[in-house]
């Protein structure tokens, strides 16, 4: 079976690194993003998926972009693929791209379809309280991840559950999701499950605004929240030390506790780490935490130096 593999982020990893193996099927070529600049030199640098790629000799494609672009899509129909299989490409994929695969187009998304379709799955399913997360194999249609579902495998979210932890074990679910699918591929072309529509929620690309504390809401979303975007987009707070306004990068781990009758974003309490009213309860940091310009300190730590006080506002 001639394969053509499209990714981009780490997720894809371990699921082209089953495709490349003595079970995978035989990957005919690799899509993925362009390199980009990292770091604070901006040194530019290949997708992990490329690399792994072209260490097993394997054409790697990275255009722009494939939607209008007619060389790049006369280039992919000279590949002849029977399976394209994507995961964590990060473009929309054309029409005639979609119809030229023999047995078509899969998708391996991170959520239980219908939910949390878009962007930002493994995030929202720790901010929104999910009890399971997974995998879903589906066939790509030109809506955002409406195709039929193949089939899922789901595992559960855990209560210190962080985005970070979440991705690096779907990360290493997907593959097992793809075995399956390609058992039922080398038979034919499974049709799939249509999704509910009335089920179906959305998520899209989060940004570090997406990552600002609101304090006046609940204690319990707010402590999903600091670890669903951990390590990306991260969540932060205003914080007015020696008369400057600064931000406070929070990091996990933090607990609900009761609050009081103060104002959301009022410190309550300080030692070892800090208690922080909110909407409904109250949450203490007791993880870590970055004062902007500063290092990454410890709760307790930074008390020590910072001068942060009880009855001082965040936010």
């Amino acid at each position: 079976m001639r394969i053509v593999f499209m990714g981009t982020g780490e997720i894809a990893v371990p699921t082209l690194r089953w495709l490349l193996g003595p079970s995978g099927g035989g990957v005919a070529a690799v899509y993925t993003q362009p390199d980009k600049p990292v770091g604070r030199r901006q040194v530019l640098t290949a997708p992990a998926v490329k690399t792994l790629a072209l260490s097993h000799g394997v054409p790697v494609f990275q255009p722009e972009r494939l939607r209008g672009n007619e060389a790049a899509l006369a280039e992919f129909a000279v590949l002849s693929p029977d399976l394209v299989v994507v995961m964590a490409y990060g473009q929309l994929l054309p029409r005639a791209l979609l119809a030229a695969p023999t047995l078509g187009c899969v998708n391996l998304h991170a959520s239980l379809l219908p939910r949390h379709r878009g962007a930002s799955p493994i995030q929202a399913a720790i901010r929104e309280g999910d009890a399971e997360s997974g995998i879903s194999l589906m066939h790509v249609v030109p809506r955002l991840d409406a195709g039929p579902v193949i089939l899922t495998r789901s595992l559960v979210v855990g209560p210190e559950e962080t985005g970070g932890s979440l991705h690096d074990r779907l990360a290493e679910l997907a593959p097992e999701a793809m075995a399956a699918g390609m058992e039922l591929f080398r038979k034919g072309r499974p049709e799939g499950t249509p999704q509910d529509e009335a089920l179906a929620t959305h998520t899209g690309k989060l940004s570090r605004e997406d990552g600002e504390i609101d304090w006046s809401a609940p204690a319990e979303r707010i402590e999903r929240l600091v670890r669903a975007y951990d390590p990306w987009p991260g969540t932060s707070t205003g914080v007015v030390l020696g008369g400057e306004r600064r931000k406070l990068k929070i990091h996990p781990r933090l607990r609900t506790v009761t609050g009081g009758g103060a104002a959301p974003g009022t410190v309550l309490e300080t030692g070892p780490g800090f208690v922080v009213q909110c909407g409904d309860g109250a949450v203490e940091i007791l993880g870590e935490v970055q004062l902007e310009g500063r290092k990454r300190l410890a709760a307790s730590e930074f008390l020590r130096g910072a001068g942060l006080h009880a009855g001082q506002r965040l936010g």
